[in-house]
């Protein structure tokens, strides 16, 4: 009886496949933990960012012409790389700024006088806001934060144009640094936030803007256009500003259409 040849077991060279589909399948996994991880809340940023915005917009701070929000939907992740970028709504933004000066500059166009060193009123556009300049020596007597009789017809046409809009109104009172001599107010902290509390009050109870969108902060010497070296230059730094912003998330044009 022939003996039966007992055939060798061929080698497997292809065993390593299934190391290399395990390694695989545990990289697809990290990176899908990194991935979930890594999403953001972009709607929760915006309302977060708004506030920030509102509270810290003196000038110099803040950061509000750069609105951190991610570009896409609300829903959708981001990478913080994409924090600061001009939103969609920019160009929308940029063009009810302009219309805003505009009409602004139209309604007090017999109050700016051009030939003047120191104009009384001046209308610009600065880091996505409106914001007017009215030369208190025009406004108020010196030491002092009743309203000059003149004034009125310079506000009562700015509260026209501010009633068509449904915006935040900013009144910052500002002084130079020399010292004031009056009884009344024990520093230019108290001067300036008096004067800055007149005008939201004129502006709310003469025009009847809602409340909700006044704000009154008195800066003092704090915030200076020019250095106070000069009587000129103090005269400068003496002011009322009222600034009008349009959040770029959520731009508002006037009620009524542009003439």
């Amino acid at each position: 009886m022939a003996k039966k040849h007992k055939h060798e077991e061929h080698e497997n060279h292809e065993r390593w496949v299934i190391s290399y589909a395990d390694l695989l399948t545990l990289l697809f996994a990290v990176f899908v933990v990194l991935y979930a991880s890594g999403r953001v809340d972009t709607n929760k940023l915006a309302q977060a960012s708004e506030s920030m915005r509102w509270a810290l917009h003196f000038k110099g701070e803040g950061g509000i012409q750069k609105l951190a929000i991610f570009r896409g939907p609300p829903t959708e992740g981001g990478c913080v790389t994409n924090l600061g970028t001009m939103p969609a709504g920019a160009p929308t933004q940029k063009k009810l700024i302009e219309e805003t000066r505009r009409r602004l500059e139209k309604a007090l166009k017999p109050f700016i006088l051009r030939q003047e060193k120191n104009p009384s009123v001046t209308v610009e556009v600065e880091n996505g806001k409106v914001r007017l300049r009215l030369s208190a020596h025009r406004f108020f007597d010196p030491a002092s934060a009743a309203l000059r009789p003149e004034a009125l017809a310079v506000l009562d046409a700015i509260a026209d144009e501010l009633t068509k809009t449904d915006q935040l109104i900013r009144v910052e009172g500002h002084t130079d640094d020399g010292a004031i001599s009056s009884t009344r107010y024990r520093n230019n902290w108290d001067l300036s936030a008096a004067r800055a509390a007149t005008v939201v009050s004129y502006l709310e109870q003469g025009h009847e803007i809602s409340a909700l969108r006044l704000v009154a902060a008195g800066l003092g010497a704090s915030h200076p256009l020019v250095s106070n070296d000069t009587p000129d230059n103090r005269e400068l730094n003496r002011r009322i500003e009222i600034v009008l912003e349009i959040p770029p998330q959520d731009p508002r044009a006037y009620e009524s259409s542009a003439p």
